[in-house]
């Protein structure tokens, strides 16, 4: 405080002692609200009065002011009034905006140092670090709070995330589980059952180990991999991951055992060949592989076979039980030991061909199970309708592939190919130009193969398709302006050039390409190149590398797309109707030879399959009838007996079956059946089209789903072969039009892609097939399909076995689940949905509660328009009556509800259906 006071002292006597040049400095500044306190750029001297110490400076003096001699500032007071009166005027306006220079530091009170650069004292700096420190320290914490609550919501969230998937996976064991237990409780599939108890014991065994020494073998490689010493840490090597998906290890096993278990009843050698086809299906990641695995895994082929051998020790009681039981093996009769040893490896090679052939339309649980289905038609077809199957399936997909397969991929490359890839019709014209001294027969015959077999294309895959461009060279005239383009000529292209070539890189004068080849070979061309002109030509010849301009290697089309490139669009136009009209006549040729032989001869009996249609069909018309027999054609068309029409026996079936007899005749109902379900699909189409600008996908698909209901629902009793026969067919047709939109063959994949498009979801755009509409006929065909070979046959003559004399429940129990249910849950879970199961995939209570109820009431439906209508009925209705029947169709609702609410893994219209069929045939509806 006194060396303030002396400062302040000697501050005003020196103001007295200032020379004139001094104070001729203190006068009016043009510029007075600049600087705060009439501050001087040139010197630390001031107007003002000496202000008050910063905190900020030492109390030492600086340098800069011992540099002025200690005469730092002087006093305001002036001796002149016009000053006076002018600072008096000036203190009255309002201070400026402080603007310091740079360098200076400013007070924490607002003021600032008169020196440009203070020095910080020791205890100030110490003060400054601190309170940065503190306020980092704070923003610090503050972060890792922040991220330490969202960490741990985050980790709390895949915790519950994680505990739902567990318990979505453990509800669906407990379901299949449930399942089992409906169809093992069942008397008549223990006492089929019993007879291969050996190869059920070993199945249950061989599946049970790998599925429980899964865990041991992965904690085991896991430590030998990574070994940890902490205890702690160990227990994380036997863990469940949350994205493990169940359903190849649960559907394509369980689902295979139980229908052949069911199926047993009445065909007992069902059992052996799926229970080794169970097996094969297991994920390959549960079979411990041997070092020099290649192929079909031998662990695997091996376990799959071990039901065989203890089928050996069980062989003797079973032979005695069948002839006492009078149980049909005559499926079995034929599978020898040897086939069966072959079926592992016939699983196994299906499952990758039908991959390569749907990409990723199917999820592994249902390749599997498509690949299982389809050996078992395969091997086990005894009934007409399951031999005709075979035909379609087996038959005209293997010889349409055999034929079609490599033209039917040539379409789809070409059909890839961009419109501006093909070669324009000029540089064309002047191919078969230069090519005139050719003969004309062999140029003809040489342009037909080639638009035929791209083969022939494929020897030119390594030459551009700028090969044949010519390179234009451009000369400027010495008399004007305009310039002459000439060409270079292709072998002159062929140069040995070094890319890049270097701007420095020296060159002999007119030597082009750098093989001695002279400018004036191709005219004028200047040699000096000069910037912002016209490119070179070694920029003509990189525009054709394998780069882009920026630097990006350019995509390189495959060999298959690289074989038309030198096709014109009107040429590859002309290519796909060839390859159309081929594929077309290849499959009338199968069709018409291939099958129509194959179904004569083993499924009606060696007669012919078109003659036998019509009289299936039109034998009830009186006049088609007298034609027939006037023509003399009844070794062709099979007409079905008078006698057998007429019989007094189909009183007893019920009145519709009397009515069927006796009153229309059976082949005039499939026609009045044919036409009923002709109107259905008109009709449907119809409100199809009217709802489409209306309302969503979803509500639009559904009525697809409302018009197999009312096809198949009241149909399907009246004459079930009828129907089994017609999903067939249709089945068929869906494969052979989606194989057309798939692989783009004219001109019905561009109509089918059109019609199919507003009706596509996000599991048709997985891969190239579209599996909606083939699912849902699926879905709706698969129980019936199985009832039929469930129950035995009847009829005489063209009709041996095509009519049944029962009916069961089970059969519409996949029109009810696909049509019914399905539609009911995605309808009112989407508009009413309020409360969503704990797992991921919203699906919601509501939806899963409206499944239950409609399905539980389309079975009791079902069950009285079964009972009203006077079938026979197997197995015969429960003497308690409707109150049991209710109970047993609300479990079987129940389960089918929570097996679609909880499944991920498969197609619910088809895994499902399966589901009920299982539960209402093993509870007896």
């Amino acid at each position: 405080m006194p060396k303030n006071l002396d400062s302040s002292t000697k501050l005003n006597t020196n103001a007295r002692a200032v020379p004139g040049e001094a104070l001729r400095l203190l006068s009016r500044s043009p510029h007075p609200y600049h600087r705060e306190s009439l501050q001087l750029p040139d010197g630390p001297i001031s107007t003002t009065s000496p202000a008050a110490p910063s905190p900020l400076r030492s109390r030492q003096n600086t340098d800069d002011e011992d540099s002025f001699g200690g005469q730092s500032s002087y006093s305001k007071d002036s001796d002149s009034g016009t000053e006076a009166d002018d600072e008096h005027f000036l203190k009255g306006l309002p201070a400026p905006r402080a603007r310091p220079h740079k360098g200076l530091r400013g007070a924490p009170d607002g003021s600032y140092s008169s020196t440009p650069s203070p020095l910080l004292s020791p205890s100030i700096l110490n003060d400054g670090v601190r309170t940065i420190a503190w306020q980092r320290k704070r923003e610090i914490d503050a972060i890792q709070a922040e991220n330490g609550r969202e960490l741990q919501d985050a980790a709390e969230k895949f915790g519950r995330k994680r505990r739902a998937e567990l318990a979505r996976r453990a509800i669906e064991v407990l379901l299949l589980a449930i399942v089992g237990v409906i169809i093992f409780s069942n008397n008549d599939v223990r006492l089929a059952v019993g007879l291969s108890r050996y190869e059920i014991s070993c199945h249950i065994v061989v599946a049970g180990s790998l599925v429980a020494l899964y865990p041991l073998r992965l904690a085991y490689y896991h430590m030998r991999e990574k070994p940890s010493r902490d205890p702690s840490k160990r227990d994380s090597y036997i863990s469940i991951p949350a994205y493990f998906e169940p359903a190849p290890l649960l559907y394509p096993p369980a689902l295979t055992v139980f229908v052949a278990s069911l199926l047993s009843v009445s065909n007992s050698g069902v059992v052996l060949p799926n229970i080794i086809l169970s097996l094969a299906s297991l994920p390959p990641s549960l079979i411990p592989t041997l070092d020099g695995d290649q192929g079909i895994p031998v662990a695997h082929w091996f376990l799959s076979c071990l039901p065989l051998f203890t089928s050996e020790l069980g062989k003797p009681f079973s032979n005695t039980a069948i002839e006492q039981q009078g149980l049909n093996p005559s499926a079995a009769q034929h599978l020898n030991r040897e086939l069966l040893v072959l079926l592992c490896p016939l699983h196994q090679t299906l499952c990758v061909t039908l991959h390569s052939l749907t990409k990723t339309s199917l999820l592994t649980a249902e390749l599997q199970l498509l690949s299982i289905t389809l050996i078992n038609i395969l091997l086990l077809s005894v009934s007409p309708q399951a031999i005709i199957l075979k035909a379609l399936l087996w038959g005209g997909g293997v010889a349409t592939f055999v034929t079609c397969g490599k033209v039917l991929s040539w379409n789809v490359s070409l059909a890839r190919v961009p419109k501006w890839r093909f070669r324009s019709a000029a540089n064309r014209s002047k191919r078969l130009e230069q090519a005139s001294g050719r003969s004309s027969t062999g140029l003809l015959a040489y342009s037909w193969l080639k638009r035929v077999f791209p083969i022939i294309d494929k020897i030119r895959a390594d030459e551009s398709d700028d090969d044949d461009r010519t390179l234009k060279s451009v000369t400027a005239k010495p008399s004007g302006s305009t310039f002459e383009v000439s060409s270079i000529s292709r072998d002159a292209m062929k140069s040995k050039w070094d890319p890049p070539l270097s701007l420095m890189e020296q060159r002999p004068e007119g030597d082009l390409f750098g093989n001695g080849t002279a400018l004036r070979d191709f005219g004028d061309i200047p040699t000096v190149q000069r910037r912002y002109t016209l490119p070179s030509l070694g920029h003509q010849l990189n525009r054709f590398g394998k780069k882009t301009p920026s630097g990006r290697r350019k995509r390189s089309a495959s060999s298959g797309m690289q074989s038309f490139f030198s096709l014109t669009e009107k040429q590859a136009t002309l290519r796909k109707w060839l390859y159309a009209i081929y594929v077309y006549f290849c499959i009338i040729l199968i069709i018409l030879i291939g099958i129509r032989g194959y179904v004569g001869q083993y499924a009606l009996g060696g007669k012919e399959p078109v003659g036998w249609a019509l009289g299936y069909l039109f034998g009830g018309l009186p006049r088609f009838r007298l034609e027939v027999v006037t023509a003399n054609l009844e070794r062709w068309i099979c007409l079905p007996e008078w006698s057998t029409m007429r019989d007094s026996e189909s009183c007893h079936r019920g009145w519709v079956e009397h009515l069927r007899y006796t009153t229309f005749t059976p082949a005039n109902t499939r026609l009045i059946l044919g036409t009923y379900w002709l109107t259905i699909i008109i009709v449907g189409l119809a409100v199809v089209f009217q709802l489409s600008a209306v309302y969503e996908v979803d509500t639009r698909r559904k009525v697809f789903h409302f018009m197999m209901v009312a096809m198949l629902l009241p149909a399907t009793y009246v004459d079930p072969t009828f129907a089994a026969l017609a999903l067939m067919l249709v089945l068929t047709v869906f494969l052979l039009l989606d194989l057309f939109r798939a692989t783009q063959l004219p001109p019905l994949s561009k109509p089918l892609a059109s019609f199919l498009t507003p009706y596509v979801d996000g599991r048709d755009l997985r891969g190239p097939v579209v599996i909606s509409h083939i699912f849902l006929l699926v879905g709706c065909a698969t129980p019936l399909w199985l009832s039929l070979g469930a129950l035995p046959r009847a009829g005489r003559g063209c009709a041996a076995g095509w009519e049944l004399p029962t009916r069961e429940l089970g059969m519409v129990s996949g029109v009810i689940c696909v049509g019914l249910g399905d539609a009911a849950a995605s309808l009112i879970g989407r508009r009413y949905g309020c409360h969503k199961w704990f797992w991921s995939g919203g699906k919601s209570v509501e939806g899963s509660l409206a499944f239950a109820t409609v399905v539980a009431l389309a079975l009791l439906l079902a069950r009285a328009w079964l009972l009203l209508g006077g079938w026979p009925v197997t197995p015969t209705p429960h003497a308690a009556g409707w109150t049991l029947s209710l109970a047993k169709a609300v479990i079987a609702a129940v389960v089918a509800s929570l097996t679609e609410a909880v499944l991920t893994g498969g197609n619910d219209n088809v895994v499902v259906p399966v589901v009920l069929w299982l539960c209402v045939k093993g509870l007896r509806v």
